[in-house]
């Protein structure tokens, strides 16, 4: 690799790097952040939500800047306002603040993101060289997640969590420099910004998880919740209704014409309901029950972060062997059955061997199933819907994630009729929201089984000999 080339892959690595350990610093802070700006464990949801909600809503958008604007300019701004937002988050003085914050955070990645994968392509033509580009992208986005919550509790320790988030200003200033330099301009497509499509879609499920935290809240007959929820349905409606008249719509309604494709998508956006909830309320318990430090809770995730990532590299072996639909089922059941166990945490637990055993458990399950979600996600895609599919994949990942936590903080309040406060209300809430997390994933397991039937006969993997489970 000359070393253009090798400047290129490290601007495009360092924007996921930010984007990694934006996500993973937050998680082991949580506690501490409630604590000093005065958030319920309901509220701090928002903290991730406010995130991952303009994310995923406005990825497909962010991804048709791209086109239409020019990849690098958009990448550029996306950074820009990304470093800017991060400077916000680490002054907070109000819960408020914070919460616009987070979702200017999460309006940035959304244009910024899409635009490092095109132009990882555009940059790495042949085919090996592209391959090495790709793992060591997908290395550090596995890496990442593990220094960002070890990071972030050493932080909130010994410093303050504001300080990791501004561990992104001094990456994203260099990046500014560094991308007119380097980074080639794309060319500009001509086309139209659908923006009734992304707005309805934000807002609609925006208003779906707004509903479900405010249940957990006030109940579920509260005129606010009642209302949040029938807005977040109409606003979902009207926009399958704007993209099925839409002539340039950032959701092609095609794409969900096969089964697989479609199976793929519902089944990524359980399975993540299920398992982005246990970054969540893993480390509050560690911390608020156990008593661990923000970096012993940090450390603590290690055998699931470590695990899981150290599955990438025998997933080629595992595909060749049985197949990319058996290894996602048995992906799939593994993490079902480390999640159950996890679920049996009380006051009285001990992090060895209780938690220790079934973290591992579920990082083996999580790192046989993103691989091959993504590659039926794609598969048979047209051209042209190349990059709307691609994008599809990430917002069922980000949204997902969203309803799924504002699911189970539903069932986490639910749990804590006496409205507690005690480690052990804390730790039976936790015990069984983490049980609505195994739902999440057996109900990820049965779309999969229902969904892929009919498909097994058609399904391929481009380039590479048929799929065992397709011969």
């Amino acid at each position: 690799m000359n070393p253009s080339k090798t400047i290129i892959l490290t601007i495009i690595i360092a924007c996921q790097l930010m984007v990694i350990l934006d996500a993973s610093v937050m998680v082991t802070a949580l506690p501490e952040i409630g604590r000093t700006l005065h958030m319920t464990t309901t509220q701090l949801t928002w903290v991730q939500n406010a995130y991952t909600l303009a994310f995923g809503g406005l990825l497909l958008l962010g991804a048709r800047a791209g086109d239409i604007l020019g990849r690098r300019r958009m990448f550029s701004v996306g950074i820009a306002i990304f470093t800017l937002a991060s400077i916000m988050v680490g002054v907070a003085q109000s819960s408020e603040f914070l919460l616009l914050s987070r979702a200017l955070q999460g309006l940035a990645a959304a244009i910024a993101t899409p635009s490092t994968l095109a132009l990882l392509s555009v940059s790495f033509v042949e085919a090996k060289e592209r391959s090495k580009a790709i793992a060591l992208y997908s290395a550090v986005a596995g890496a990442g997640g593990s220094v960002g919550l070890i990071l972030g509790g050493l932080l909130t320790d010994f410093i303050s969590w504001r300080v990791g988030m501004f561990i992104n200003v001094p990456i994203g200033i260099a990046l500014l420099l560094m991308v007119p330099r380097y980074l080639p301009e794309t060319n500009k497509n001509q086309g139209q910004f659908d923006v009734m499509g992304a707005l309805t879609s934000v807002i609609g499920m925006t208003s779906l998880v707004f509903g479900f935290v405010q249940a957990a809240s006030s109940g579920w007959d509260a005129p606010v919740t009642l209302i949040s929820l029938a807005l977040g349905a109409a606003m979902l409606v009207a926009f399958v209704l704007i993209e099925a008249r839409a002539k340039q719509p950032i959701t092609p309604l095609r794409l969900f014409g096969n089964r697989q494709r479609s199976g793929a998508y519902l089944g990524r956006f359980l399975f993540v309901g299920g398992n982005f909830a246990i970054f969540f309320f893993v480390p509050q318990f560690l911390q608020n029950v156990l008593g661990f430090s923000s970096l012993e809770a940090g450390i603590a995730f290690l055998p699931f972060t470590t695990v899981m990532f150290g599955m990438m590299y025998a997933m080629p072996w595992l595909f060749a062997r049985f197949g990319q639909l058996k290894v996602l089922l048995a992906g799939i059941a593994i993490a079902i059955i480390g999640t159950a166990l996890l679920s049996r945490i009380s006051v009285d637990a001990h992090y060895y061997p209780q938690m220790f055993f079934p973290l591992i458990v579920m990082g083996i399950g999580a790192g046989m199933v993103f691989s091959p979600f993504t590659t039926f996600g794609l598969a048979g895609v047209e051209p042209r819907d190349a990059g709307a599919a691609s994008g599809l994949v990430n917002v069922a990942h980000q949204t997902g994630g969203s309803l799924g936590l504002a699911i189970l903080i539903t069932v986490f309040d639910a749990a804590n009729r006496s409205g507690g406060t005690s480690k052990a209300d804390f730790a039976h809430s936790a015990s069984v929201s983490l049980t609505g997390s195994a739902i999440f994933l057996t109900a990820a397991l049965v779309v999969v089984l229902v969904w892929f039937r009919p498909a097994r006969q058609k399904v391929r993997r481009p380039g590479l000999e048929p799929d065992r489970d397709a011969a």
